[in-house]
């Protein structure tokens, strides 16, 4: 007789076996392009430091004062009694800086990070400059990471600028990367071994997307292996045959194929012209008319240069007189029928057909859809 572990080993081998083999749909995505597991997620980090070690490019004094103040503070922990004024310290060769990481999921201690050091006062540059320890503090005031290490801007800041020189700056100055510059000191525990079902969250909630991964998660591992809670969340309840293996029940569910759905939607850009139409959008029989007004002002300077003066008489003046002509032109446009479209292909056909820029097309769609023919959510960002 085999053993029962040894039959969910083989149950487990055969159900994998057959999702790689089945072919996937063409339109099809996996759970993982379109969804995140519950529990498992980046934690953002912050903390305030001190970069030393510019050539003249830090803080100045005015606007500067929390950088004296953090300054001082330093120095005193490190035994450095100050006899002089404080500011008098401040030489420009320093700058306050928040430093940001994220912390990923199953991180351990020893690992590093990349920190994000970026200006909060007046430096100019923080090129060549270097991070001091700098403690990263998750939203609970937990230090989670230490961060420390030379800042790369990715660029440069040359010449002096002022009268008589110039200055040649490459990519933005008043922020950087520290490089693996932070070390987790402390570990977010998650414990997915004792997990009993698993929550799926998708980027973009739409019931009908969550009925179908619901239908993929079922056609696997049978009726009522999962459920959709609402839009955005299916919960799904691990296998006998995965007890105790979590890990792999994962990554199994986030290889499986799912024909994503969406509603219909056009998105514009007025600012730079950018139109974007969802699969599902469509139009209804309507009339379109549509066009430009141009206005053209053209300047012309005309010199006025008067006769040799006669003798006796006084000298005429050069004089420049402006002539200034304006033209207004408008197109002439006729009035296009447009059939009620079926696909996108043909909803492209038929904007193509009235002969407008993008920036018009704008227009038109807002129109269309003030007038109920354009059969999508209309949105402008």
């Amino acid at each position: 007789m085999i053993p029962i572990t040894r039959l969910a080993t083989i149950f487990g081998a055969l159900i994998l076996t057959g999702c790689l083999l089945a072919p996937p749909s063409a339109d099809a995505v996996r759970i993982k392009d379109i969804g995140v597991i519950e529990g498992v997620r980046e934690n953002q980090l912050i903390g305030y430091g001190l970069v030393v070690g510019l050539d003249s490019t830090g803080d100045r004094v005015i606007g500067g004062q929390f950088t004296i103040q953090a300054m001082t503070s330093m120095l005193n922990k490190m035994g450095v009694n100050l006899l002089v004024n404080p500011i008098q310290l401040l030489t420009r060769n320093i700058a306050s800086v928040m430093v940001t990481a994220k912390l990923p999921p199953f991180s351990r201690p020893g690992m590093t990070l990349d920190a994000v050091v970026s200006s909060m006062a007046n430096a100019k540059s923080l090129q060549g400059g270097t991070l001091l320890f700098t403690p990263l503090k998750a939203a609970n005031q937990q230090v989670f990471a230490v961060a420390q290490g030379p800042v790369s801007i990715g660029g440069f800041l040359g010449g002096t600028g002022g009268p008589g020189g110039a200055t040649v700056v490459k990519n933005h100055q008043a922020a950087g990367l520290v490089p693996g510059g932070a070390i987790i000191e402390k570990e977010v525990s998650v414990d997915i071994d004792s997990w009993e079902t698993v929550s799926v969250l998708l980027r973009q909630p739409d019931f009908t997307t969550a009925v179908r991964t619901v239908e993929a998660i079922e056609s696997v591992f049978g009726k009522g292996s999962a459920s959709a809670v609402n839009a955005g969340s299916v919960k799904t309840t691990i296998p006998q045959a995965f007890q105790g293996r979590v890990v792999e029940y994962i990554a199994f569910i986030e290889g499986l194929d799912v024909t994503v759905d969406s509603i219909a939607k056009v998105v514009v850009n007025e600012r730079t012209g950018t139109v974007v139409l969802g699969e599902h959008v469509r139009i209804s029989t309507c009339a379109i008319s549509h066009g430009n007004l141009t206005i053209s002002v053209k300047n012309t300077l005309n010199v006025s240069q008067p006769p040799a003066p006669l003798i006796g008489s006084s000298a005429g003046q050069t004089t420049v007189t402006p002539d200034v002509q304006t033209e207004i032109k408008e197109q002439e446009s006729r009035l296009m029928v447009v059939d009620e479209t079926v696909t996108l292909g043909e909803v492209v056909r038929a904007l193509n057909a009235v002969g407008v820029t993008p920036r018009d097309l704008v227009a038109i769609l807002s129109a269309l859809k003030s007038a109920g023919a354009l059969q999508a959510n209309f949105e402008v960002i």
